[in-house]
């Protein structure tokens, strides 16, 4: 289904030149690692004061129980949860999807271009200096997380040294 949405944005790049259309065009062929969700209360941080224009997210937007009220949001993504949809339309807001935005705003009029936190991921916290140089904060590959487990040597001055 997506790849139409490709055929679409590259059509409209070449006709159109829009930068708008080419981060579209670009992001709708990233992994789904780099296609990052975005969470409810993030995209109404976001949002705030531009309630008019139309929120667009190359990826999920999800639900979050931490948010009572949703403002009317326009937005536009590849995914909606189903709570997070229900929520958004509850409060007179518009779910689109990317070729009903195309009509809406070819070439990317009164748009906010989003996209998710890129280094929430879990795998992101093991990347930096290797784990036991002085002032890494690089969490290790340990097959367990107990007493035995990295947490002597090298880390207490009772035991040894400490880096």
């Amino acid at each position: 289904m997506y790849w139409i949405y490709g055929q679409l944005y590259r059509f409209l790049v070449r006709r159109t030149g829009s930068k708008f259309n080419a981060v579209i065009l670009k992001r709708l062929f990233m992994s789904k690692v780099n296609k990052l969700p975005l969470s409810l209360s993030r995209l109404i941080q976001y949002m705030k004061g531009k309630e008019d224009k139309i929120a667009v997210v190359v990826g999920t937007v999800t639900d979050d129980i931490r948010v009572y009220e949703v403002p009317a949001l326009k937005v536009t993504a590849l995914r909606f949860t189903e709570t997070a949809r229900a929520r958004i339309e509850k409060a007179d807001g518009e779910c689109l999807t990317f070729d009903q935005l195309a009509l809406r705003a070819p070439l990317g009029q009164n748009t906010v271009l989003l996209r998710g936190p890129k280094n929430a991921r879990e795998a992101v916290k093991h990347f930096g200096p290797a784990p036991g140089v002085p002032h890494s904060h690089t969490k290790p590959y340990v097959r367990s997380n107990g007493r035995k487990f990295e947490r002597a040597r090298g880390r207490r001055n009772s035991k040894g040294f400490r880096v």
